[in-house]
């Protein structure tokens, strides 16, 4: 089965990817897809699920996943419910939330608790070792849990558009590889 471009979903966070954060570009750049959320305010953990199952179940392969923040929730989320998990390849988790912190926003805690669950797929994650959404050791041991490879990109804040990574050519590599296996 060919592996093209347009079987990689992009899965924002909260609030959307803003024109100038990396999954944007990425999507101008290599013709990858967004999976588009109906409420990104107030997300609702089963909202998203449904709306990613619903995504993969209309691709005419099995797909990447390129998620982001609260897109690595619900990746994690929607693996350990789903029926269809054989739709998923393998998923790049960046910059993973901690949402059962204490101080997270009320729009976030349908996101409690996190899933712990060993993900059925092939996974990295990403994480920055100054992230003001997630301890290091937490983002650490989320990877743990889901049975992904753990990569520190050094202190870039939250990976976003604010950490300036532009079209972040070094996460890009990190999906090659792990498309390439």
């Amino acid at each position: 089965m060919p592996d093209t471009s347009s079987s990689v979903l992009v899965l924002p966070g909260w609030q959307n990817s803003d024109a100038d954060h990396w999954q944007t570009r990425w999507e101008r750049r290599h013709g990858y897809r967004r999976v588009e959320q109906d409420d990104w305010q107030w997300p609702r953990r089963g909202d998203w699920m449904a709306r990613l199952e619903e995504v993969l179940l209309a691709a005419p392969q099995p797909c990447w996943l390129v998620a982001h923040s609260l897109g690595c929730q619900l990746v994690a989320a929607w693996a350990a419910h789903t029926q269809q998990a054989d739709r998923v390849r393998g998923a790049l988790l960046v910059g993973p939330p901690d949402t059962e912190r204490e101080d997270m926003p009320p729009q976030l805690h349908s996101w409690r608790p996190v899933p712990r669950r060993r993900l059925p797929f092939a996974a990295t994650v990403v994480i920055s070792t100054d992230d003001p959404y997630c301890a290091p050791q937490r983002a650490g041991t989320m990877a743990q849990d889901w049975g992904a490879t753990l990569v520190v990109a050094g202190a870039v804040g939250h990976l976003n558009s604010e950490s300036g990574l532009g079209d972040w050519d070094a996460g890009h590599q990190l999906l090659i590889s792990l498309r390439t296996g």
